[in-house]
């Protein structure tokens, strides 16, 4: 080998991309080979990062052949985060090509969702590390303005066309949307509707009123129906049971606690009446009267919203002759009511007034099929209609 052969750097120097660090020469009568970069083949850090973006993205293009156009490039869009942070689908290739980043960490951005030219860098230059990707992920995921909406198109601007008003969003009515909306997206509903006769309900409701009111609290229907629901629960216990898609599973449980919902100026909330069928008709009209005091002053814990595993929602006294609830979040089934109205009755040969109250059940189809539905509002409405062979 010879003396202009070796190593033109030293242990510990920083090297840049494109630099020589070897210059390698053999006896001419083997013919002479240098390893020496040419100049005009050299790159510089900025070009290699180009053509590594380049070979990076590549198999994230789409081609979408079209007969009569050319062939168009389309960007896929990031699968992890996209959804909850929307930067995947804003993500450009210009914009992140010229980042300082190896393409390991940019293809971990992208995996993310993230629009890596977002990405503070903590190395030399401004160089972004995987842990530079993780520190931005973390701040997306917890910055307050990430919500389940993140994704959404924005509205267009209202005022071209007249005065608007904007207010924010109360608490409760984020939680209920953000609810509502993991509840559509996630759980496949069904809903199935029935009509009970409550005429005998009625007799025996406006004759034990006065009876419950010297315990201090109200009969009503709802409470009523919180009784009757808690019997069907035990007799049907696929209603008061939870699906666990994650781990397989259906989590059935031994204890039946009824969510009540609850309109009030703040919004809708949903405290739970826990132990409910180990509880009388007039415990349970004691209880429902001081939650919907405590709803209407505020003074509702987190605690005593938690933990139902079924709900009644109950428009009755406002009106509707129909309405399609929306499940609860790790719930299978919603019990919605309507206003009751007296309508004629074909009964052993003859029209009769009868007092009849719709029903809506939605409910959960991963583990409810149309056939428990139907069975399960088909039990509630003969027990309405025969309420003494029940509760004496």
């Amino acid at each position: 080998m010879s003396q202009n052969s070796g190593c033109l750097v030293n242990a510990g120097d920083e090297v840049r991309v494109g630099q020589v660090i070897m210059v390698v020469e053999v006896p001419a009568e083997s013919g002479a080979v240098s390893l020496e970069v040419p100049a005009s083949a050299r790159m510089t850090e900025k070009e290699f990062v180009v053509r590594e973006a380049e070979k990076d993205i590549a198999p994230a293009i789409h081609l979408t052949p079209s007969p009569s156009a050319p062939i168009h490039l389309t960007p896929s869009p990031s699968p992890a985060l996209a959804a909850l942070t929307g930067e995947g689908s804003r993500a450009s290739v210009p914009s992140s090509a010229f980042v300082p980043a190896s393409p390991s960490v940019r293809r971990f951005a992208r995996e993310l969702g993230l629009d890596i030219s977002r990405v503070k860098g903590s190395g030399p230059g401004g160089r972004i590390s995987d842990d530079d990707v993780k520190a931005h992920a973390k701040e997306v995921i917890q910055s307050p303005k990430t919500s389940q909406f993140a994704g959404y198109a924005e509205v267009p601007d209202f005022s071209k066309w007249g005065p608007v008003e904007s207010q924010p969003m109360s608490r409760i009515r984020t939680i209920t949307a953000e609810s509502t909306v993991k509840s559509w997206q996630t759980i496949p509903q069904v809903v199935q509707f029935e009509k009970a006769d409550i005429t005998e309900v009625e007799k025996f409701r406006l004759a034990s009123k006065a009876a419950v009111e010297k315990a201090g609290g109200k009969l009503t229907m709802t409470a009523i129906l919180l009784k009757l629901t808690a019997m069907a629960l035990k007799e049907f216990p696929k209603f008061n049971a939870s699906v666990d898609m994650k781990n397989n599973q259906i989590i059935y449980k031994n204890y039946i606690n009824i969510g009540i919902a609850v309109d009030t100026e703040q919004g809708l909330l949903v405290p739970v009446v826990r132990d409910v069928d180990k509880k009388s008709l007039t415990q349970l009209s004691v209880e429902l009267g001081g939650i919907a005091e405590r709803a209407r002053l505020r003074k509702l814990t987190s605690e005593e919203m938690q933990g139902g595993n079924f709900t009644i929602s109950n428009l009755g006294g406002i009106g509707g002759t129909s309405f399609t609830p929306i499940v609860y979040p790790n719930q299978v089934a919603i019990l919605g009511v309507s206003k009751s109205a007296i309508e004629p009755v074909y009964q052993e040969g003859a029209f009769v007034p009868r007092n009849m109250l719709p029903l809506s059940l939605s409910y959960d189809h991963r583990l409810i099929d149309g056939a428990d539905g139907a069975r399960f509002l088909g039990w509630m409405c003969k027990v309405l209609e025969q309420p003494f062979l029940t509760w004496l």
